[in-house]
């Protein structure tokens, strides 16, 4: 199955407020105040997408412990980074390698809000697999583009088999 690889900060909580989230929660009563711009309805739509969804965020397993529970998502496999200081090459974000690495050759997409040209390029050339990596808008976080544009390219990676 298609892996989604998904970071936290920007796509899950945008750096502003999501009004109609904030009106719809009570305020967390515990920890993270920037919790409160998760939007609870984000699980349900990543879950129907049909992916193997996987964290890839400096959350770690705390995404497991804080957020999946706040969005109704199971417990998520999590994209450990390694600490060995391997330095990217220049203009690639430094997530790109160990995501491709992390893949093992399969399909993936990816959320993240620093994605450039430069990841997009790096994983066309080292990646055998599909790939979709989709540059969120951190200050709106995860929208209906969004998921349109992955399960566009989900349907359109079915349509090729």
């Amino acid at each position: 199955m298609t892996l989604l690889f998904l970071d936290v900060d920007g796509p899950l909580i945008p750096f502003k407020a999501r009004p109609t989230v904030a009106s719809r929660r009570p305020p967390d009563e515990v920890g993270n105040p920037l919790l409160d711009r998760l939007d609870p309805a984000d699980g349900r739509r990543l879950l129907a997408l049909g992916c193997d969804l996987v964290w890839a965020t400096t959350w770690l397993a705390d995404a497991n412990e804080v957020v999946a529970p706040r969005l109704g998502l199971p417990k998520l496999p999590v994209v450990e980074w390694p600490d060995d200081d391997e330095e990217p090459e220049p203009g690639v974000h430094w997530k790109t390698a160990q995501l491709v690495r992390w893949s093992d050759g399969r399909p993936f997409a990816w959320l993240d809000d620093e994605i450039t040209d430069t990841d997009r390029r790096w994983v066309a050339t080292h990646h055998p697999a599909p790939a979709l990596l989709r540059r969120v808008d951190p200050f709106i976080g995860l929208s209906a583009s969004d998921y349109v544009a992955v399960r566009t390219w989900l349907g359109e990676l079915t349509a090729a088999v």
